[in-house]
């Protein structure tokens, strides 16, 4: 935890030094200066000149105590093993954000079930924070859907799509995760603090800032390699151009776990960075409801999905013959079968064979020496 305060989660220099040498030799390495990035060297002796980190971890404990909240590292029981995958992610990007993917060398913790247990079965919903009518309709649809069927919910505890998604999962009376880019301690939004409330009650809040730490900028997209990555899959409901929820899928895709995106209106500007999603990256996966959500991330052929049909008619069973001659009898009034042979082009005899099926089937009467529309029932 005294790694994560001097370094922000995901340094890669830090990481790979902790998984050379160890935790506690990495910290005496730190402290001394002892580094070959100049940034971080000076970012890390500017934070120890502010506060011994030793203590700091020391007073962060009993805060996180006093909190009701833990902190998991690695060797724990309940560390989510999905979240090593980010070990293998290498993403040539110009921002130093976008280059430290590593995975998180500690979790803080407040709710009552395990992490990795929590997380082993799980699907992040994410999108915009101006949702629409639409967004919040279609996301609560499937974070329920999700819930019922024993999944957990993963989203960032935002307004919009993740607010949607946190809540329609609780009404499910699932479990819900909310991965915050600050201290478990410190609701943001704050007009979320009662839905925050909720989910560490029945769900879990986590994140890899110590309790007190602020929801500053760049943390958001650093949380979001954690949502990427602890999740069997993804899916982005809505998204404007430029969004931080297009910004988790590059992530996803890049890890290579299903990637799954709801279209939206061609309308509407929060559907915007979907549709050029689903353009630009061919192994995106286009979703349309829980249905679809359930056959991409479970196991093949648990969750069989029948294709999608109209409503079925009698006459759609019928053969070609009997079907012809349906389109002979007149809408309105009476034929002979004579009349409908010759308007059908059959012989007497088959149109007399096809008439008692028809008849048989309900879809045509007999009224006196004429033939007629059955009426509907």
């Amino acid at each position: 935890m005294t790694l994560t305060w001097l370094a922000e989660p995901g340094n890669r220099t830090v990481w790979s030094l902790v998984q050379r040498d160890g935790a506690v030799a990495t910290l005496t390495r730190l402290l001394r200066g002892d580094l070959p990035d100049g940034g971080l060297r000076a970012g890390v002796l500017a934070k120890a000149a502010t506060l011994d980190p030793r203590r700091l971890a020391d007073l962060t404990l009993r805060r996180a105590e006093r909190l009701g909240a833990r902190i998991v590292v690695p060797s724990d029981e309940e560390w989510p093993a999905r979240v090593e995958s980010l070990a293998t992610l290498s993403l040539d990007a110009p921002r130093q954000v976008d280059r430290d993917v590593r995975p998180p060398l500690c979790f803080w913790v407040r709710g009552p079930w395990p992490l990795g247990e929590a997380l082993e079965r799980s699907v992040a919903v994410v999108g915009a924070r101006a949702a629409s009518g639409y967004g919040t309709h279609v996301t609560t649809e499937i974070a329920y859907g999700l819930a019922a069927h024993g999944w957990t919910v993963v989203s960032g505890g935002a307004y919009g799509i993740d607010s949607a998604a946190h809540r329609a999962a609780m009404a499910a009376g699932g479990r819900t995760v909310a991965v915050l880019a600050c201290g478990v301690d410190r609701p943001y939004p704050v007009g979320n603090s009662a839905m925050f409330e909720q989910i560490a009650e029945s769900g879990l809040l986590i994140s890899e800032w110590p309790p007190g730490s602020e929801p500053l900028k760049h943390r958001f997209l650093i949380r979001n390699r954690v949502i990427a990555a602890a999740t069997a899959g993804t899916v982005l409901v809505e998204a404007a151009a430029r969004s931080g929820a297009i910004q988790t899928m590059g992530r996803v895709l890049a890890l290579r776990r299903p990637a799954m995106v709801v279209p939206g209106p061609v309308t509407s500007a929060m559907s915007v960075g979907c549709h050029e999603l689903l353009r630009e990256r061919p192994d995106a996966t286009l979703v349309t409801g829980l249905a679809q959500v359930l056959e991409t991330v479970g196991r093949i052929g648990e969750y069989p999905a029948d294709p999608p049909r109209g409503p079925e008619h009698r006459r759609d069973a019928l053969d070609d013959e009997s079907a012809l001659l349906l389109e002979a009898v007149p809408r309105r009034g009476t034929a002979t079968p004579e009349e409908l042979a010759a308007k059908a082009g059959l012989d007497l005899r088959t149109v007399l064979r096809r008439l008692s099926l028809l008849e048989l089937t309900g879809l045509v009467e007999r009224r006196g020496d004429g033939v007629t529309l059955a009426r509907k029932r």
